[in-house]
């Protein structure tokens, strides 16, 4: 990485956990379309895991996800282990950044430590990496909006590219946990999560309904479902603060997660103003 930035080089960067699907090969192309050379990241981060969450459990295929950087003609996978990166090894550091409101609802309310263990890792890959641009994909919304705020805040001298959502031919986002779900919720149920978050966008272009709602209008949505879609939140909120919407004259998003099983998924709609 050193040498790329001593041969002026521009860099982008994609900060991943392995798995790579489409949707992260996605990323990459658009860094390659924008810098002279891709750096990706394969690395666990054991600090946004719970006590609860089995990191062990999280898929590792290496040699395939090598493959894939390959073809996508990526310059350098930069693969550090736990110690590498943090002090303490899996047990982190000593020091923690956080970006206060943005990571407290939607999906920090179940996870309260999951962020803080995002930003800290990404915020040290950006001073390993030193790229030109981050690039980060939209599926992970509240995400990217807390990496956009820190970056900010912190003045990193990157800019940030949010790309948009890469789905299944049926509309389902992909995700590295969408092989966890059984053929049949995967092909009939889960692609129903866009379709609700579709249906709802065109709704409140002409109104602003409230959360109780969303979540009315969701029951009866995935009321067939079997096994049942548990809904944790389905929520519209300003694109930026991720706060319920002053005005119109702001973009919007519809975010939603909940669980097929044990099976956890997230999506959201982009609803941009006039």
């Amino acid at each position: 990485m050193a040498e790329l930035r001593a041969a002026g080089q521009s860099v982008g960067f994609v900060p991943t956990m392995g798995a790579l699907h489409a949707g992260h090969c996605s990323l990459i192309d658009a860094a390659r379309a924008e810098c002279d050379a891709v750096v990706v990241s394969i690395f666990v981060n054991p600090t946004q895991f719970a006590p609860t969450e089995d990191l062990s459990q999280y898929p590792r295929p290496i040699e395939a996800d090598l493959a894939a950087c390959a073809e996508c003609d990526v310059a350098v996978v930069f693969t550090p282990t736990p110690d590498e990166m943090y002090t303490d090894g899996a047990g982190g550091g000593l020091t923690t950044i956080a970006v206060a409101q943005l990571g407290e609802g939607l999906c920090g309310r179940s996870r309260p430590t999951h962020f803080d263990g995002v930003c800290t890792v990404v915020a040290k890959l950006l001073n390993l990496v030193g790229p030109d641009v981050l690039y980060l994909g939209q599926k992970d919304f509240q995400q990217a909006a807390i990496l956009k705020r820190m970056v900010a805040d912190l003045d990193f001298p990157v800019r940030v590219n949010v790309c948009p959502i890469v789905r299944e031919a049926s509309g389902l986002a992909l995700s590295s946990r969408n092989v966890y779900l059984d053929e049949e919720i995967r092909k009939k149920f889960a692609p129903k999560i866009y379709e609700c978050l579709q249906v709802l966008a065109k709704k409140i272009s002409d109104s602003a309904p409230s959360g109780a709602e969303l979540r009315d209008f969701a029951d009866s949505f995935f009321a067939e479902c079997t096994p049942v879609f548990e809904l944790e939140y389905l929520e519209l909120l300003d694109a930026e603060t991720l706060k319920p919407p002053a005005n119109k004259g702001r973009n919007r998003v519809l975010v939603i997660a909940g669980c097929f099983g044990k099976t956890r998924l997230i999506d959201n709609v982009l609803i941009e103003c006039d």
